[in-house]
């Protein structure tokens, strides 16, 4: 069966057309610098909304996945078989499971974060499983019968600011042929997340702690992808949400989000939804966008940005600007406000570390869709020339005055889908104690794959995370000019991991001990024995390149002993 249009790809800078999915997977990014996207989005069966209604997420995932996947790249077996164990590890029945927070303002969150396998505790689990499975299949086919020398070696790397390494790691770690390499901003990750990377003991796991920012691995990251020299040697693949399987594995939780919320009590039919995203290099917002575009009910997809801002300023002027962050004024002053400088690159060190990001590496591709759209031209190889024409126009301006301007049709088109609202440090932390002490519906209580950690005093306080609080105070926002509309908070992270927020919220209540908020998982690890490089500043691309090339020749090596 031939592949159609939505299951080929091309990158959004022009230089590469008709891909397959392996290809795209394994590549990770495109050889001209551009991400890769599907020719075409896929539309929904007429019957979906009927037929999908009752589906589990296992089922819903294949549905989705085999829009995007021919069958000739990956047999419809093997992709069950690849989703089965993608997703055999959660805690939670229904893997994101769907909760109320307040069945009377109609404000429900989406918890992401119920893998049992491994100490990650985070949102990308959900992604990070099936790609690390999909690196596995791949490489298992390409290998079958081959000698050590003629086998085939992925060199997999990664930027992380806290939640894509560990994920990333859990996936990848002892899977043979392939190597990991994470990056991540020295300093800039919270304790328990640099030690969930750097307890890891498989041999083929490399943590290289940068001096420097998030931005400033992920420019490595890409450079690398860019670099010739080792693009001849290496077998390189993304981990980042650059890799389209990443944003693919993600768009299967929106839909399932969707159908719980029309299997409750409390839902009316033709009630407006609104998803609330906490959003940091766009890629989990973009799902989302996927999801609408392939015909998902949703009235508007709203960006939740910390104090790194760059998303929400774009939606209010149109202009995407990396402009520096000053120092703290008065409405950022925290108990931590010594250690919230802006970083020289523009970054500024929040309580949500992980959107921590100036410049959103997902936001290109949704830039071609959007130019893609407003081309006038008749003929669909043009309209796609002159989309990839006008990102990289952006992105050379982006690079060269660190700033670019959309026309005004592509912010109109853009603020259909999506609004925005940026969160201070100080919100955040209003939002983790107002939480605390609001009363929890019945159906919350009862639960019983509560994650140890979110629910304290006899179950009747909810602990958020930071990046999970920017999220609820920018929903809290949304249901001000929205009343009657259901909102759905996705809850990205476990509240341990981010301790110093959570107990600068939460320190000064009596019934509060953050020995309470600790998954068993988390005991000990801060103890625990480490493996990390440190990549000195200044030590850039060609420092990490000469790690890599040394690291996986002693792994081929001893593996051939």
């Amino acid at each position: 069966m031939a592949a159609t249009a939505s299951q080929r790809y091309l990158s959004t800078r022009g230089g590469a057309y008709d891909l397959g999915f392996e290809e795209v997977v394994l590549k990770g990014l495109a050889a001209d610098g551009g991400l890769f996207i599907p020719e075409e989005i896929p539309q929904l069966p007429p019957d979906w909304d009927s037929t999908w209604r009752e589906y589990t997420f296992h089922q819903l995932a294949f549905e989705i996945l085999s829009l995007y996947i021919s069958p000739a790249e990956v047999p419809s077996a093997d992709l069950k078989d690849i989703i089965a164990r993608s997703y055999g590890t959660f805690r939670a029945p229904d893997i994101t499971p769907l909760i109320a927070l307040d069945e009377k303002n109609k404000l429900y969150l989406l918890e992401l974060f119920h893998d049992r396998k491994g100490p990650t505790f985070a949102f990308k689990d959900v992604a990070l499983q099936f790609l690390g499975n999909l690196f596995e299949y791949f490489l298992m086919r390409r290998n079958e019968g081959k000698k050590e020398k003629e086998r085939h070696h992925l060199t997999v790397i990664g930027a992380t600011s806290g939640d894509t390494g560990s994920a990333a790691i859990y996936g990848l770690r002892g899977k043979q042929d392939v190597s990991v390499f994470i990056l991540y901003p020295k300093g800039k990750v919270s304790p328990i997340q640099e030690a969930q990377m750097t307890t890891v003991q498989d041999e083929n796991v490399h943590n290289l702690s940068v001096e420097g920012s998030f931005d400033d691995c992920q420019d490595i990251v890409k450079g690398l992808f860019a670099d010739a020299e080792i693009n001849k040697t290496h077998s390189l693949a993304a981990v980042n949400s650059i890799n389209w399987a990443r944003i693919l594995a993600q768009i299967t939780y929106y839909f399932h989000a969707y159908f719980s919320l029309l299997r409750s009590a409390n839902f009316v039919e033709a009630s407006k939804i609104r998803f609330v995203v906490p959003t940091g290099n766009f890629g989990d917002v973009l799902a989302g966008w996927f999801a609408t575009q392939m015909g998902l009910q949703v009235s508007k997809l709203v960006i939740a940005t910390n104090s790194n801002d760059i998303l929400d300023r774009f939606w209010k002027t149109g202009s995407y600007e990396k402009h520096p962050v000053s120092n703290p004024s008065s409405d950022e002053s925290t108990p931590l406000s010594a250690f919230n400088a802006a970083h020289p690159s523009g970054v500024k060190e929040t309580l949500s570390p992980a959107m921590d990001i100036l410049v959103s590496s997902n936001f290109e591709r949704l830039l071609w869709y959007l130019a893609f759209d407003d081309s006038s031209s008749s003929a669909l190889s043009q309209r796609r020339h002159e989309a990839g024409t006008q990102v990289s126009t952006f992105l050379y301006s982006l690079r060269t005055s660190n700033a670019f301007t959309v026309p005004p049709a592509l912010l109109t088109a853009a603020r259909r889908t999506f609004e925005s609202h940026r969160v201070s440090d100080p919100e955040t932390l209003s939002t983790i104690q107002t939480l605390y002490h609001q009363p929890l519906p019945s159906s919350l209580l009862s639960l019983s794959h509560s994650t140890s950690g979110t629910l304290l005093n006899n179950r009747s306080s909810y602990i958020l995370d930071p990046h999970t609080a920017v999220g609820i105070a920018a929903a809290w926002r949304s249901m001000e000019h929205e009343p009657g509309t259901h909102h759905v908070a996705l809850a990205t992270a476990h509240p341990a991991k981010f301790a110093a927020a959570v107990d600068l919220a939460l320190g000064a209540e009596k019934s509060f001990e953050f020995k309470d908020v600790m998954p068993k998982a988390f005991l000990g690890l801060e103890k625990r024995e480490r493996r990390v490089r440190a990549v000195e500043k200044g030590a850039g691309m060609e420092g990490v390149r000469k790690i890599i090339v040394e690291e996986v020749a002693r792994e081929i090596r001893d593996e051939a002993k």
